[in-house]
């Protein structure tokens, strides 16, 4: 009470139903912004009548969805505007393939849909200030990351030697692309590569990736579960990160790897495609490679991104360039917050 707003910027289905309430009730002008299409808050229809919702909010242009209530699709038909976290998800869930069953109402909205991309907190990921690394390093001088990556094997228990080392910060579930590297991790050892890997999730993903761990000693090495210094140990110490998701609105993992020169290995879906430009003969040949891509999201797609990671690698005035120009981008929530601010202008008029 007493309070007025010109714009409420709600995030996900958690948030939604506030863009309901006000298309009904009254209220100020409201953003949606989608971090995940998947996750939609849907409950069964005796719901609605605790919502304290007039009966024609339980309609197909609202929150009615298959005879259920759909707190995501509700927030989707009532917004004055949509964004969701980069401008490649934003194509996306307005396919089949990713609207994960809403992407009719994002059809119908689409004139007021806006894909901005993340960022990343770059006072805490910043390897010239990073305390978690025995060394500080730049995209102007990396030679101190090679004592990041010595701290990285020592700690997952890995052979010393000066092969790729790929590194790994995920949820482990398909969603994410698990199962396809743990079909590829005997052959990537069999090829010299080793893997550091972090993460938690489905419990047949780690009962896989630990008897991989297992099966490769000194090779893989796996940590169960999060930890926040042991991230940044990955960023800073392996060569290349694995983002091989089957679907991801935008990602963080591939920024902090960027930030780090830690050479990002992604699909070519959501926001990853819109980060990580992939090193092919053109941009190579112009110098603004910054990562590879998945020429296709599956085990075998994924076992040619690392190798032919590997074979850059192993020319190390090609890599390193590319690791100081992946340095130099900006990551940061600059440009996006920028954005928005120009969309809350946007709306608020």
């Amino acid at each position: 009470p007493g309070l007025e707003f010109d714009v409420l910027h709600l995030h996900d289905w958690q948030a939604a139903l506030a863009a309901v309430y006000i298309r009904f009730l009254g209220g100020p002008k409201t953003i949606l912004t989608i971090h995940n299409m998947a996750f939609q808050g849907n409950y069964d229809a005796v719901l609605f009548p605790s919502l304290g919702l007039p009966s024609a909010a339980f309609n197909i242009d609202a929150l009615e969805y298959y005879g259920r209530v759909s707190y995501l699709k509700g927030g989707i038909a009532s917004a004055t505007a949509i964004s969701t976290v980069s401008p490649t998800y934003a194509e996306e869930i307005c396919k089949p393939e990713f609207g994960m069953g809403l992407q009719g109402i994002m059809n119908a909205r689409r004139g007021v849909l806006h894909g901005i991309v993340n960022g990343i907190d770059v006072d805490v990921w910043n390897p010239a200030t990073d305390k978690v690394l025995p060394g500080s390093f730049s995209g102007k001088d990396l030679k101190p990351r090679a004592l990041a990556k010595r701290a990285l094997e020592k700690r997952f228990d890995l052979d010393e030697d000066e092969g790729i080392l790929h590194g790994l910060v995920s949820r482990l579930t398909t969603q994410k692309g698990i199962d396809l590297l743990v079909a590829e991790l005997d052959t990537m050892v069999a090829s010299g590569a080793r893997l550091a890997l972090i993460g938690a999730g489905d419990p047949m993903l780690e009962t896989a990736v630990a008897e991989a761990a297992q099966r490769h000693p000194g090779r893989i090495g796996v940590l169960l579960g999060y930890n926040e210094e042991m991230a940044h140990l990955v960023q800073g110490g392996a060569d290349t990160i694995l983002v091989p998701s089957r679907f991801e609105p935008c990602g963080l993992t591939q920024l902090y790897g960027l930030r780090y020169g830690c050479i990002p290995i992604v699909s070519r879906t959501g926001g990853l495609a819109d980060t990580v430009i992939d090193a092919n003969d053109a941009a190579l040949a112009a110098g603004v490679a910054t990562g590879f891509h998945l020429s296709e999201i599956s085990a075998a797609g994924l076992q040619a991104a690392m190798t032919r990671a590997a074979w850059h690698f192993a020319r190390k005035p090609q890599w390193q360039a590319m690791q100081s120009y992946a340095m130099s981008q900006d990551v940061s929530w600059d440009r996006s917050a920028a954005t928005y601010a120009s969309l809350y202008q946007t709306v608020a008029a």
